[in-house]
């Protein structure tokens, strides 16, 4: 039978289950404003009833009820819609990534005009146009070392700022990785914890909220996946890796690349291996500093190392008013000071590898004329090598445009003897090395008896930069070893024509072996390189290569302002549909907690009314 005290007890349930209710309200109003905060809800169920039917009771009608209990306090929270957010946040800070720092960038091209390194190069071709015509006059010849001077620190200057928007990601590839790291180790602490509450019967969701916020952090900077295979492993996932699971977590590690300016790459910091992250923050950092602004300085380099190569191949043959020759216009610096291009790549103390830039072969050649061969160069590329085929009906302008528009690192073009000139670009895997021929060979005899450049077709007469004195295999071709790193960081006026402006030469020698002070040709010749086709990497003269870096800039900044804007509408409505759901609302809460407050004043007073009852039976009634 029932209890006399039953009631009680039943109204001290009510009470603490609106009590639990009420306090629950409350929590939710005081986190109101706490990033990542989910609310909360009681689940109440009715108290089990006295007499059950699979157990022995007494015949009496009905079972009576024993009152309320708090089942679980549990947040409010859309899981499929978190993994949603989680799986393309990475997407949206990509693309603001770039935007920001493609802003950047656009600045350093968004030059004034009278400091631009194109308005400076315009004026430095003017100088030796105004030479050409009134050779003999040394204001000339000061105007053409000037404006060479205001060109050089233009180009410096420009590549001290990409060198700066480099440095500045590369502190921020190595700020976030640390905070990557820190995330992880946090995510799988908290994992810890939480394992530990749900196996002593609790919900802890308060700990949940701050592993979801860890989690809605590190998705932002890397782009990762969750998995909850059970109630208690809770896995994060990069690119097939797994990077958290349960109280368990993996870091990466920073080591120096010292072919990549110095700059930092991401391993595996347990295993060593490199790590590939390609979205999020921290891949849009890695791209921006690695292809992005690499390609950038590579450009520049690739216009100042072609550009100050070609100058100078026609001032080294020309005359200045002094009589004075075979000076460099610009100076270069050569990357190795062997001869012949040898380097000890591995650091063993013996010469392993040739560090040539530029072959010239010696033959003359009409670009018109039809070669009458047939064979396959095979030319280093951007991941092993290309090949080139040419045909006994091409001609010789033919195959060359062949050569500059395939995927090769090796241009050609030909210089002013008509000679075949082949030259090595910048190259695309930081792993090899810039403005160095890596491989030339061909099945035929274009290379070889045609244009004088290689003694040997085939395999054998290959030239190959992994070797020592490769430059053997050249049929007499001249060469010239590859220069410095960064050539456009340190390009200057040579100091002896600094010194002495009468040494500018812009003259060549006649056929009776004369010097005629008022010859202008070589001045002609050098003013004439501004719309020479001359392949600064993949464009054809220096024009180009203006109007074609400003307008990549340009696109690649529109298409990542484009994309972050449309990811970010994606994310807010996502973002909005999630607050719409777990996110708290005062007037709501407000109104809950008048309503348990009823709840409880209602079990209150069910509890002095029994106590009334129970009075009576105890005090009042008599025997």
């Amino acid at each position: 039978m029932g209890s006399t005290f039953a009631g009680i007890e039943l109204g001290k349930r009510s009470i603490m289950a609106h009590t639990d209710a009420i306090t629950t309200a409350g929590h939710n109003i005081s986190n109101a404003t706490k990033e990542g905060y989910s609310r909360q809800r009681v689940q109440m169920k009715e108290f089990d009833p006295l007499y059950r039917p699979d157990l022995e009771r007494p015949e009496r009608a009905g079972m009576i009820g024993q009152g309320i209990d708090t089942q679980s306090i549990s947040r409010v929270r859309d899981e499929m819609l978190d993994q949603r957010i989680t799986s393309i946040q990475h997407e949206e800070s990509y693309w603001e990534t770039r935007s920001k720092y493609y802003s950047m960038i656009e600045q350093i091209y968004n030059e004034p005009e009278e400091v631009s390194v194109r308005s400076n190069m315009d004026k430095f071709w003017q100088a030796w146009q105004e030479l050409s015509l009134h050779p003999e006059e040394q204001a000339a010849r000061q105007a053409v070392v000037s404006r060479g001077e205001s060109l050089t620190d233009s180009i410096r200057t420009k590549w001290d700022n990409l060198m700066g928007v480099g440095s500045l990601i590369n502190s921020d590839i190595e700020a976030t990785v640390r905070q990557v790291n820190d995330y992880t180790s946090q995510i799988a602490r908290v994992n810890e914890e939480i394992i530990r509450s749900k196996a002593n019967g609790d919900n802890p969701n308060d700990l949940m909220d701050r592993r979801d916020l860890l989690v809605d952090k590190l998705s932002k900077l890397i782009n990762i996946t969750t998995d909850q295979r059970d109630s208690d492993e809770f896995m994060i996932h990069l690119d097939g890796h797994i990077l958290v699971q349960g109280s368990k977590s993996r870091g990466f590690d920073l080591e120096t690349v010292v072919d990549n300016n110095a700059y930092s790459k991401i391993v595996w910091k347990d295993t060593g291996n490199d790590a590939l992250i390609f979205g999020g923050t921290l891949g849009a950092l890695i791209e921006l500093r690695d292809v992005d602004v690499r390609e950038e300085i590579q450009s520049l380099n690739t216009m100042t190392m072609n550009f100050s190569d070609l100058v100078n191949d026609v001032h080294r043959n020309a005359y200045g008013a002094n009589n004075v020759t075979g000076l460099d216009f610009f100076t270069q610096r050569s990357f190795v000071e062997n001869n012949m291009g040898n380097f000890d790549r591995d650091g063993d103390g013996n010469f392993d590898h040739s560090y040539v830039f530029r072959f010239t072969g010696t033959t003359k050649l009409d670009p018109q004329e039809q070669i009458g061969l047939e064979g396959v160069m095979t030319l280093s590329g951007p991941s092993g090598n290309v090949q080139v085929a040419y045909h006994p009906t091409d001609t010789v302008e033919a195959v060359i445009n062949r050569i500059n528009d395939s995927n090769g690192e090796v241009k050609a073009y030909l210089d002013r003897n008509s000679n075949l000139v082949l030259k090595a670009t910048t190259a695309k895997d930081v792993e090899n090395p810039d403005f160095v021929i890596r491989h030339v060979e061909d099945s035929g005899f274009f290379l070889t008896g045609y244009s004088g450049i290689l003694r040997e077709s085939g395999a054998l007469g290959a030239y190959d930069f992994a070797r020592e004195n490769a430059v053997n295999v050249l049929n007499g071709a001249q060469y010239a070893v590859s220069p410095v790193l960064n050539p456009s960081g340190y390009i200057e006026v040579n100091s002896q024509i600094r010194n002495d402006v009468m040494s500018v030469a812009s003259s060549f020698m006649d056929v009776s072996g004369n010097v005629n002070a008022g010859d202008g040709r070589a001045a002609v010749e050098i003013a004439s390189i501004r719309n020479t086709k001359v392949m600064i990497g993949h464009e054809r003269t220096f024009d180009d290569y203006f109007a074609d870096s400003v307008t990549n800039v340009g696109l690649k900044g529109e298409q990542a302002e484009n994309n972050f804007n449309s990811h970010a509408a994606i994310m807010n409505d996502l973002r909005d549909m999630r607050e719409s759901i777990s996110g708290v609302n005062i007037d709501e809460e407000l109104s809950d907690i008048i309503k348990f407050q009823h709840g409880y004043n209602a079990a209150a007073k069910f509890v002095t009314v029994w106590d009334s009852l129970l009075d009576t039976v105890i005090n009042r009634l008599k025997v």
